[in-house]
Formats: structure tokens, sequence, C-alpha cells
């Protein structure tokens, strides 16, 4: 069975039943017995999520849908290694970020943070507030794309992927302690970039 065959209708007519309200482990498993049902399950829950993560690594929309069918190819054929000792969603970012590496390898680039929940826009915002959130988020945006790829690449994982500490070393591979320290000095730069730019809120 192929993987495309698999995938196909994935985003678009869904399987129906008990198969959606299983867990990601569970479908892993199901997977790794050639089930391309589960599959489907899986590529919707988590396409969009690889896609967005992705995304900030290659800058490039077209390239980083590519990379998300690869990732989902590698789950065909290594759901039998999948040893849940970490959540489905650690693994395919682990997954994700080794192969847009790989990618970054044959040229090069990639986001974000806490203070966003205080930017993104609620219904019961006015048009002032509104405006004046879009201009910081702005601000923080272009922040972030001036610190280091590792550092951007700390926040992505911790405040837009909801990481923790612990996942974020697995994921990329090094100590907890690193992550610690590249966090402390990434919302370091970024409360300096945004005071620079006249926003007297530090980031921490």
């Amino acid at each position: 069975m192929q993987y495309s065959q698999a995938v196909t209708g994935a985003t678009a007519d869904r399987p129906r039943g008990a198969v959606q309200e299983t867990s990601d482990e569970a479908l892993v498993l199901s997977i790794a017995t050639g089930d391309k049902q589960a599959l489907q399950v899986l590529f919707g829950r988590h396409n969009v999520r690889v896609y967005r993560f992705v995304l900030r690594f290659l800058n490039d929309e077209a390239a980083a849908e590519d990379l998300v069918s690869e990732v989902f190819f590698d789950v065909w054929r290594q759901a039998s290694r999948f040893e849940a000792r970490s959540q489905v969603s650690t693994w395919l970012l682990a997954i994700a970020r080794n192969k847009a590496l790989s990618a970054l390898r044959r040229r090069s680039t990639e986001e974000l943070d806490d203070e966003v929940a205080e930017f993104i826009e609620d219904p019961a915002d006015n048009p002032e507030v509104t405006m004046h959130k879009k201009q910081r988020s702005s601000i923080l945006a272009d922040c972030l794309t001036q610190l280091s790829a590792a550092h951007r690449e700390i926040i992505d994982l911790v405040y837009y992927h909801e990481k923790s500490i612990d996942e974020v070393a697995e994921i990329i591979g090094v100590p907890q302690n690193t992550v610690k320290t590249r966090m402390f000095y990434a919302r370091k730069r970024i409360a300096e970039l945004m005071n620079g730019k006249g926003l007297d809120r530090a980031f921490v």
C-alpha cells in the first residue's frame, strides 16, 4: 500500500467513527499494522502543526508542504519504531526538525512567544485596541527575526507548540540545561530589542 494512497482525502472526506476518537498513540500502533484510516486521522490532527513548524525553518510555503508529506511518509514507514516515551506530537516535530535541517543545509532560514497571548485579537476589543495589538505584535515579530536560529527555535517550540523543557530537549537533541540557557538569552535579547523600539514592557 502506498503512502500517497493512505493520505489521499485526509483533509477532505475524513473517516468518521470511533477511529477519530482514538488517541494519537493508538493511531500510531494502528498505522504500524498498515491501517491507512489511522494515518488519515493522524494527518488531519497534526499536519497544520507540522506545517507551521517547518515553515518557520524554511520560509517557503511550497517547500514546507512537501516536507510535511515527507514527515507523514516517515510515520507510515516507521510507526512500528515509535516507543511511546514521548507524545506523538513531540515525535512528529522531531522528525520534522531533522528534515528541515537537512533541507537548510542545501540552502538556509526560520520564529515566537509568551507575550504573544497579549497581542492576539479578542473579539471584545474595540478597533483602537485591536490596532494597537497588531502594531505591537508586528514589532515583536520583527524582533524575533533578529534572534539566532537556535534561539528562535526554542521560543517557537516552547510558546507556540507549548512544549516543555524536557520535550524541547528531546526534539532538538540537546541537554535540558542547554534549552534553559538558550531560553534565558533569547528572552533577554527580545526584551532588549523591544525596548530599543520603544516598548517599555520587558519580555520576561
